[in-house]
């Protein structure tokens, strides 16, 4: 039975007021160039904390956030699991690695049952999914190797229905992977009998990949052309893409409309039809539960459907595991358990949470360890802030003010003993690969910073700043020789992924008297559960990654 009981921490008495943890999402420190937006914003708020804090760097990406080696760069969603559970735990990439190299996954039930069903109704098995090697939603060598597994196994047919990236990867690095998949299906077509193809597709912000329902009609455009097989048709994915870009000048790939490839006659080679089995292989949960959704209610509000066909779906793992989506999944996630918001509750620590729809399952459902809903509703409360349904940089200032109200509303209350926040807009704009508006994002956020200190200050409470991951640090990407890299028209290409760089952290505490433990080696994300409790005046529990500060 687990000991919920914290203990008082022997050294750090903690502070009287709250403890707010804000997330300045996408801030990393990078290089100080005319790529980092980070270093080019004005923010007198974040150099008041660095003169005014204890400071250190942190990991925020790689082995230190459960990823498979230390070239993969962190994201959102491993970044609050670790920010929310105090340890580091194996996460998505590196499980489904090892479910496919050791062959536990083809060998676990729901493969099996995936295969047998079309090897008996003589369907296809199709594949949806992010098809790049960035390895925050997917990997597309775990898409080749289910597909030669199930050529392998006696599947006829399989169709792959591609979410072009240019976000987790170079902007415009579509084709490169598109051709990638070609030549690996080439090789299963050699086969007597084979049939694999690329059925369908679209860039992953115009289709399919929607999240916290932001909007429905993302994954309504790709039910119509995955499912339906309706949208502009296209006898190949190369013409599709050079197509699009021919019409728009400097689109890149996630923002590139869905597409249905089509026979000679024009009609899709496809369509999900009964009989079929469907993987999703993404392993990030985010930007899938939505299609799980339309596959998988009965009832089902947010678009029609038209058709809803019987198949056997199942997601690369469970994204939800309080809701169980989806019912079946192949491989399953790390379970995150004695989470810090749990342990609060628990000791009857009122709480809150709140961000901007982008980002609001980042502290509640990640924070919480992938777990839907609240601990204890009499402690907790959330709220979301209805984000814009524009392109990010064309308000790069988002919902910052409006987050910064909600909490400042709460704080005054004097109820709480530990709040956290998200601000998007440093991810969410540095993604578009707008440097100008990566930097009016960053400087959003320092304004909101300059409200929230002087409340901070008068309820003798702590605000602890830092990031999950970088992005708006590095908006251009470098070539070979570490130079900005410049295309044939000497336009500088815009970076629009994570980076690998350490984020900051901000300590304010005036009324602590604390200091940065500088024997802790390596300090990440993880540490930050402890620290919040040492400035609320607890020791953290053992296994938790410890605490970054000491008595000053």
């Amino acid at each position: 039975m687990t000991d919920w009981s914290l203990k008082k921490h022997p050294q750090i008495a903690g502070v009287r007021g709250p403890v707010v943890v804000c997330v300045m999402d996408g801030v990393g420190n990078g290089r100080q160039d005319e790529g980092n937006a980070v270093w080019l914003a004005r923010k007198p708020n974040l150099e008041f904390l660095a003169a005014s804090s204890a400071y250190t760097e942190l990991l925020a990406h790689g082995t230190a956030v459960g990823m498979p080696s230390d070239a993969d760069m962190g994201n959102s969603e491993v970044g609050h699991n670790a920010l929310g559970a105090g340890r580091t735990f194996d996460q998505g990439a590196k499980l489904v690695d090892q479910a496919i190299r050791s062959g536990a996954l083809f060998e676990g039930k729901v493969w099996r049952e995936l295969v047998a069903r079309c090897v008996r109704t003589d369907k296809p098995i199709h594949f949806i999914g992010l098809l790049s090697d960035g390895n925050v939603h997917s990997h597309i060598d775990h898409l080749l190797a289910l597909l030669q597994r199930a050529a392998a196994e006696g599947v006829k047919y399989g169709r792959v229905h591609i979410l072009l990236d240019g976000r987790d990867v170079s902007e415009t690095s579509a084709l490169q992977y598109v051709e990638q998949l070609e030549q690996a299906l080439a090789v299963i077509n050699q086969t007597a009998g084979k049939d694999f193809r690329i059925a369908s597709g679209g860039g992953r912000q115009t289709t399919t990949m929607d999240r916290y329902g932001a909007d429905w009609r993302i994954v309504e455009r790709g039910w119509k052309a995955h499912v339906l097989g309706e949208g502009r048709g296209f006898r190949d994915t190369a013409t599709a893409v050079e197509t699009f870009r021919g019409e728009r000048a400097r689109v890149i790939d996630q923002d590139l409309p869905p597409f249905v490839i089509v026979d000679a006659q024009g009609a899709p080679v496809g369509r999900i039809e009964d009989g079929a089995s469907v993987v999703l292989f993404n392993f990030r949960g985010d930007r899938a539960i939505e299609l799980c959704q339309a596959f998988e209610q009965e009832a089902f509000p947010h678009f029609e459907r038209k058709r809803r066909p019987d198949v056997l779906f199942a997601g690369m793992m469970e994204y939800d595991g309080d809701l169980h989506v989806p019912g079946r999944y192949l491989v399953s996630p790390p379970t995150i358990d004695r989470t810090l918001g749990e342990y609060l509750v628990r000791n009857r620590l009122p709480l809150f949470a709140t961000s901007e729809t982008q980002k609001f399952g980042h502290v509640t459902y990640f924070w919480n360890g992938n777990r839907s809903g609240m601990f204890d509703a009499a402690y907790e409360k959330y709220v979301e802030i209805p984000s814009d349904r524009v392109s990010f940089d064309e308000r790069p200032w988002m919902k910052a003010a409006e987050i910064t109200d909600v909490l400042i509303e709460e704080l005054k209350k004097g109820e709480l003993r530990h709040a956290r926040l998200n601000y998007a807009n440093g991810d969410m704009v540095g993604h578009t690969g707008n440097r100008d508006a990566a930097v009016i994002a960053v400087e959003a956020v320092d304004l909101c910073l300059g409200r929230l200190i002087p409340v901070i200050d008068a309820l003798h409470g702590a605000l602890l700043v830092t990031a999950d991951h970088g992005n708006a640090d590095e908006m251009f990407e470098y070539d070979k020789q570490g130079q900005i890299a410049v295309d044939k028209t000497g336009r500088r290409k815009a970076k629009t992924s994570h980076t690998l760089n350490r984020v900051p952290l901000y300590v304010y505490a005036p009324d602590a008297r604390v200091r940065i433990d500088s024997s802790v080696q390596k300090p990440r994300l993880a540490n930050i559960a402890a620290t919040t409790l040492q400035l609320l005046g607890y020791a953290a529990p053992s296994d938790y990654e410890p605490g970054l500060l000491l008595p000053a």
